[in-house]
């Protein structure tokens, strides 16, 4: 790996700005970085609606039921 910066590539100043937050914070406090930048996409009380609307509540009970068996 190039130390130069002017000479990385973006994905190798990504990489190595990746390890260096790693081996400071550890794997946990490197996902937990990298959430506090993690905007998501789209709306989702919107979609949530698209899809839970047509949901009735037996379904929605069902469901979580089946969820805990498997």
């Amino acid at each position: 790996m190039r130390t130069d910066i002017a000479e990385m590539t973006v994905d190798e100043i990504r990489t190595v700005g990746l390890q260096a937050i790693a081996n400071e914070l550890g794997p946990v406090g490197l996902v937990r970085f990298l959430q506090l930048f993690e905007t998501g996409k789209g709306d989702y009380s919107k979609e949530r609606h698209q899809w839970i609307d047509k949901l009735t509540v037996e379904e929605i009970y069902q469901s979580i039921q089946e969820a805990k068996t498997h």
